[in-house]
């Protein structure tokens, strides 16, 4: 469940830097960077793409502007990437257990 985001890789005229644009604007009008190594505290869908990016492994660094991620690369060895951002809104994966309509509703009213 949840919808996939649809994105078009992009090419960069530097070597090590890839440009992802979506489908849906991810921060607004700000600009947010990441560092590999940076504490992520926020809880917001740019939050969330840059630590799936570092966990995927090979990310020396990512940005996010509105619906346009550029990701720096620290080696050439690194995940799918654009796996990692087109499952950004997608909630239910295979294993996990979906709710039953009961249990969305106590959610609700507690």
């Amino acid at each position: 469940m949840g919808q996939p985001v649809t994105l078009i890789k992009t090419s960069s005229p530097r070597p090590g830097i890839l440009r992802f644009e979506l489908n849906r604007s991810l921060t607004g009008m700000g600009h947010v960077r990441y560092e590999a190594g940076d504490e992520i505290i926020a809880d917001d869908p740019a939050s969330e793409l840059a630590s799936r990016l570092f966990a995927a492994g090979g990310v020396a660094a990512v940005h996010v502007y509105s619906s346009v991620v550029t990701v720096t690369l620290m080696s050439t060895d690194v995940g799918d990437l654009e796996t990692v951002i087109a499952g950004l809104y997608t909630y239910y994966l295979p294993g996990v257990e979906i709710p039953s309509d009961e249990e969305l509703i106590a959610m609700v009213e507690g």
